[in-house]
C-alpha cells in the first residue's frame, strides 16, 4: 500500500517539530528556546519523523494532543513570525442562472 502524500508548509513542519520536541508549555519558553527545540527535533527525527510523532500522539492521546498542537502553532508563530495571509482568490459567480456562463467578480 502506498502512503498518502503529506505536504507540509514551513509553519506546519515547525509546529510538528515543536510538538515532537521535549519542550513543554509549562517551561514558558522564549522564542530562542522554541527555535532551538524546532531545530533539534528536525535534526533528530526529520520533518517526516516529527509528523509521524504528531500522528502517533493524536492516535494515542487525542485529548492532550489538540492542546499541545494549539500551543505549538502559537509558539512557532510567535518565534518565527506569523505567516503572511494568503490573498483571497478570485470569486466566481453564476450570472443569469446559466451553468456555462461564469463571470469573474472583483
Amino acid at each position: 500500500m502506498r502512503s498518502a502524500l503529506y505536504d507540509l508548509s514551513q509553519g506546519a513542519a515547525r509546529a510538528d517539530a515543536l510538538f515532537a520536541s521535549a519542550l513543554q508549555r509549562s517551561d514558558e519558553p522564549s522564542a530562542w528556546q522554541v527555535e532551538q527545540a524546532v531545530t533539534a527535533a528536525i535534526g533528530a527525527f526529520g520533518v517526516r519523523g516529527c509528523a509521524a510523532r504528531v500522528a502517533q500522539a493524536y492516535g494515542e492521546h487525542p485529548e492532550t494532543a489538540v492542546t499541545r498542537m494549539r500551543w505549538a502553532r502559537t509558539a512557532v508563530a510567535d518565534a518565527f513570525g506569523a505567516p503572511l495571509p494568503v490573498p483571497p482568490g478570485p470569486e466566481w459567480t453564476r450570472e443569469r442562472g446559466d451553468l456555462n456562463s461564469l463571470a469573474l467578480v472583483g
